[in-house]
């Protein structure tokens, strides 16, 4: 018997590898230090941390379990991000969906990938409806307000409203498992239907943290979002710029 072989995993020795520990750490490093800027304003580090928690304790209270996938459809924007964040602090996977496709393979998606729960912008409505209603098991739809206004009756609820159901100072744990899934992406389907790539808590850290070392970014670093975060979750930039 290897004797290196009887030293298991303890708290003191091991934690798993999580991009969620970024943004925490920026939180506590940087409280006052302006996170991500928007159409809505600006939110510091904490900010942004507290409103992820909050989002991710709402999604906890509308019964997302660990390992349900939550989808979301929208531009580049401060929820987008927040999402990123918010849905695997729930212990779920997040989905972010291409807002160029169709409905159709918006519908295969959302039905392929179990979604429990839809984020969209308002802009994007009428392709939501159209997808939705070819889904015999509709996800919970949530609205996020853009200049085209939600239809009423729609979505179950917008996305401050959510927001406002969790609880800012709740905790959440890392994964069991660093292999556990943080994402689910999706090819074009150019050929047949969209194929699912799996993202696992480990990969999108070290993704990250090689962003980071790479482009040598610094705190002073500022990241102009022009590509977008449903492609590959912005190449891991989502969580690398909080490094």
């Amino acid at each position: 018997m290897n004797k290196y072989k009887k030293f298991d995993r303890t708290p003191a020795n091991f934690s798993a590898l999580t991009p969620l520990t970024l943004l925490q750490r920026s939180a506590t490093v940087y409280p006052d230090k302006q996170a991500v800027i928007d159409v809505d304003g600006a939110l510091s580090y904490d900010e942004l941390y507290r409103r992820c928690c909050q989002m991710g304790d709402a999604l906890r209270r509308k019964g997302v379990n660990p390992g349900d996938t939550v989808a979301i459809l929208s531009p580049n924007s401060h929820e987008m991000l927040e999402s990123h964040y918010s849905v695997p602090m729930a212990g779920a996977v997040i989905n972010t969906l291409n807002i160029r496709l169709d409905a159709a393979t918006l519908a295969f998606i959302l039905e392929h990938g179990e979604a429990r729960v839809l984020f969209y912008d308002t802009d994007w409505e009428n392709v939501v409806r159209a997808a939705v209603s070819q889904l015999d098991m509709p996800p919970l739809l949530i609205s996020i307000e853009s200049k085209a206004g939600a239809s009423d009756g729609f979505a179950q609820q917008d996305y401050e409203s959510l927001l406002s159901e969790g609880d800012a100072q709740a905790s959440w744990q890392r994964p069991d498992d660093e292999w556990d899934a943080i994402s689910l992406n999706y090819t074009s389907g150019t050929t047949g239907n969209p194929k699912g790539v799996i993202y696992h808590h480990r990969g999108a850290y070290l993704a990250a943290m090689t962003n980071a070392m790479v482009f040598e970014m610094t705190p002073e670093t500022v990241y102009l979002w022009t590509l977008p975060m449903f492609h590959c979750n912005g190449w891991a930039y989502t969580w690398s710029i909080t490094a």
